[in-house]
């Protein structure tokens, strides 16, 4: 059974000073038996945190990038900068971005493209609304959510997010979780074959230190993409032993 994987995802938080102690804190105290653990700091902390984490058990992974390795986009980060400090994650097409940026699943799936052929592992977000969720549509928008957001011969780890749970500190039920981590696997099956039994699913929405142990014994979690909870150093690591319990 692999071990399960642990993002946190600080989101526009973080100044140099704070975010040298978090890590800090972090690699003193990563339980020697953790599960893979990961922060996702925004761009301007990343050299930062290369240094810092360099050589420990403690990844780096962004929080976005472009679909070119190059070229005219003014305020982008390509994959190939990303991997010069270091970075082995990138979270790609989280709520936040679709909804505020307007990111569709084809510009997700080309990001997710890119990021491979740089040596990065891609963590694709998707998540249904709560008008989907009490529709009974949400199956349908996950589904088509997978087909256009995932590259073929996808190797990296989807995430789950249900929009209605991120950030709300409403976490769906263990029973939601699931129902639909299940239905999840099920898709991945049927349009990656064989290949979709090994694709890793992360839980995210309102993960905490109190809910963490609930949720990541339940089967087809493979981890939690973490949000607030990341941002302390003593919640973030009670949700990586939760894991490493899992």
């Amino acid at each position: 059974m692999s071990r399960q994987l642990i993002a946190g995802n600080w989101k526009m938080n973080g100044t140099r000073q704070n975010a040298q102690g978090l890590a800090q804190a972090l690699v003193a105290r990563l339980p020697a038996d953790a599960a893979d653990v990961v922060v996702c700091p925004p761009f301007t902390l990343l050299p930062l945190l290369a240094d810092s984490l360099a050589g420990t058990a403690l990844a780096l992974g962004a929080q976005d990038c472009h679909k070119a390795p190059s070229g005219a986009y003014t305020g982008d980060i390509s994959a190939t900068m990303l991997g010069e400090f270091g970075v082995s994650y990138v979270i790609l097409g989280h709520s936040e971005r679709r909804q505020g940026h307007g990111e569709l699943d084809d510009t997700v799936r080309e990001k997710a493209i890119a990021a491979t052929k740089a040596g990065l592992t891609p963590i694709v977000c998707i998540g249904e609304t709560e008008d989907q969720r009490e529709s009974g549509d949400y199956t349908d928008v996950l589904g088509w959510q997978i087909k256009g957001s995932l590259p073929d011969n996808f190797a990296g780890v989807l995430a789950y997010e249900p929009i209605w749970a991120i950030g709300t500190g409403l976490a769906a039920t263990t029973e939601q979780i699931a129902q639909t981590m299940l239905f999840l696997r099920e898709e991945l099956v049927r349009q990656f074959g064989e290949a979709g039994k090994a694709i890793k699913i992360l839980y995210g929405g309102s993960v905490n230190a109190d809910n963490a142990a609930a949720i990541l014994g339940i089967p087809e979690v493979g981890g939690a993409l973490v949000g607030g909870a990341s941002l302390d150093a003593d919640a973030f690591l009670s949700i990586v032993s939760a894991a490493s319990a899992a």
